[in-house]
């Protein structure tokens, strides 16, 4: 009788526990297959720890994505795993879970080292695990280039559980002494690619000889270079591998290309900004100064920007990064800095004001956009110069990036008016300045020259409005006549919206013939340069036989001038001496 009021009890525990969660508005927005296609399983089947489970359905988790759902009962057997999936469906949550899940709490030591390449996503991976463990008495700490050694090492004389940083300064704690590595058991690197490059590497190898031999080491990324296979077979103990990229761009990610001259690139980005409607973006340059020039013409032409790149102080990126994910601004300018981890969900669109160069950053470029299956929107604005990147990098990623249309569909980036989410959003930005040659026009800069375009431009419609005359009230036949001239307008507007869809569809036709021909005359070169070595080398060979056959020759005849001087002089000899006989 006893103990099945124990078993009642315990059952309603049960069932009270995730009542009396802080759970945040639920996220209404439609999502893609990208983190929809599961298998059905539920946190609560992966055995974590109650306090855990608190943390995951406070922060808005409401069931694993498909990375999860593969990564977290792996990890939780201590096996080594070898995970590709696509940014923006849960990386971070598939290793920080089951590695908070293995913190004993009790010891008073580093259990879990989080490596990251760059010092936001050292931060953006910190919070995630304070925000998971908070129910767990978990202590994180960051730790990054760019801040005092000595406030590293006071917060090392504290406990700290698990710790996320950057491989550099990391290195720096441990062999001095400070950071403690032996009783780390979870070596987990997010972005592997980019910690596998040679600047990383002997950093990571030096790490690994500090840590315990039995550790187990997680790699997650989005892509993979061939140097992995070399880390698996000297660091890994048969590692499950996870390879979820049947295709590798997200599939709630539209793409387009706008074709541009350099000097209309800022007018281009200022008619995105008022047709577009942007909750927040990230606009990507390919160079430092490009950044600040950039971010000062958005300024200039009314609209609320940031700007981030390496070269700024630790205590400014930081203070960018933070105020931009809390929705302080509208626009972020940045470098290659920021296209790895950040996740911002409210950023909806990305444009590549400098088109990349290699398939790799482009890929991790748009995936700031649509984050965890839901909509975005790539705009690539290419100059004549990125005409055969753009057609390679579309071959090497599997995609289609398309004309721009005169018109993008709001249902391809902008969730449905109804739909809801958990971050407090920015409501769609308007636009302070006017198109055309009313914009707002900076100063003049040589570097980036903002100019109106040649051809002529109808007003918007809220420009219309503004500028429609009010019909006399005496006349009622007023608005009949401005009926003729509105119509008119609009077959216009039909018109150029018809021509810029035929110049694109034509524009896109000769980059592939351009490309075509190239590639020919890259062959005929190539064979022509086959041709002419083999010919050299036949010429080479036929002249060295020569040499050898005229070699020869002259040994024979020196060999019978001889004979024939010494036979002269021996006669010579016997003339001078005794008669023949």
């Amino acid at each position: 009788m006893a103990s099945t009021s124990v078993e009642a009890s315990s059952s309603s525990d049960n069932a009270d526990w995730k009542s009396n969660l802080r759970i945040p508005a639920k996220d209404d927005r439609p999502q893609t297959e990208d983190v929809t296609a599961t298998k059905g399983l539920e946190f609560e089947d992966m055995h974590l720890r109650r306090e855990l489970l608190m943390g995951i359905f406070e922060a808005g988790f409401e069931r694993p994505s498909p990375i999860q759902e593969e990564a977290i009962p792996i990890a939780l057997t201590t096996r080594d795993i070898l995970a590709r999936a696509k940014n923006g469906t849960g990386k971070t949550a598939a290793f920080t879970i089951p590695s908070l899940q293995r913190v004993d709490t009790s010891l008073d030591k580093i259990q879990v080292l989080l490596l990251v390449p760059t010092r936001e996503l050292a931060l953006q991976t910190s919070q995630v695990c304070k925000t998971l463990g908070k129910h767990m008495d978990v202590n994180v700490m960051v730790t990054t280039g760019g801040t005092t050694l000595k406030d590293d090492i006071l917060r090392l004389g504290e406990t700290v559980h698990v710790l996320v940083g950057t491989p550099g300064r990391i290195l720096d704690l441990a062999s001095k002494n400070v950071a403690d590595l032996s009783s780390c058991n979870v070596f987990v690197m997010d972005e592997a690619d980019k910690l596998l490059s040679p600047e990383f590497t002997p950093v990571i190898e030096n790490l690994l000889e500090i840590l315990p031999k039995g550790r187990q080491v997680m790699l997650f990324s989005a892509t993979f270079p061939m140097i992995v296979k070399d880390f698996k077979l000297k660091h890994m103990n048969s590692p499950y591998e996870i390879n979820l990229m049947d295709e590798l761009t997200l599939r709630g990610v539209t793409q387009y290309y706008a074709y541009v001259e350099e000097r209309q690139k800022v007018h281009c980005l200022n008619t995105l900004f008022s047709k577009l409607q942007i909750n927040q973006s990230i606009i990507f340059c390919n160079s430092t100064n490009r950044v600040e020039l950039l971010a000062k013409k958005i300024t200039e032409l009314g609209y609320s920007c940031f700007y981030s790149h390496a070269k700024m102080l630790q205590a400014h990126r930081n203070r960018v990064f933070h105020d931009f994910r809390n929705g302080v601004c509208r626009n972020l300018v940045c470098s290659d800095l920021l296209t790895r981890g950040i996740d911002i969900q409210a950023v909806n669109v990305v444009i590549n004001f400098d088109f990349p160069k290699n398939s790799e950053t482009y890929l991790h470029r748009i995936g700031r956009s649509g984050r965890f299956g839901h909509l975005g929107l790539a705009i690539n604005l290419i100059t004549y110069e990125d005409r055969f990147n753009l057609y390679r990098i579309e071959q090497e990623l599997g995609t289609e990036i398309q004309a721009i249309p005169p018109t993008i569909d709001k249902s391809l980036y902008v969730a449905p008016s109804g739909a809801t989410t958990g971050d407090s959003e920015p409501q769609p930005q308007q636009s302070t300045g006017r198109l055309g040659s009313q914009a707002i026009v900076p100063k003049q800069d040589t570097r980036l020259t903002h100019r109106a375009p040649q051809q002529p431009r109808l007003p918007s419609n809220g420009e219309q409005q503004q500028q429609q005359p009010q019909p006399a009230q005496q006349n009622g036949g007023g608005q009949q006549q401005q009926q003729p001239a509105q119509q008119q307008a609009n077959g216009y507007r039909a018109n150029q919206q018809a021509a810029i869809m035929a110049q694109n569809q034509a524009h896109a036709l000769r980059l592939q013939q351009e490309y075509v021909a190239q590639q020919q005359q890259r062959a005929l070169a190539q064979q022509y340069q086959n041709s002419q070595a083999a010919a050299f080398v036949a010429q080479q060979q036929q002249q060295a036989q020569q040499v050898q056959q005229a070699a020869a020759g002259r040994g024979v005849g020196v060999g019978a001038g001889a004979s024939g001087v010494g036979g002269a002089r021996g006669g010579a000899r016997n003339g001078n001496g005794a008669v023949p006989r």
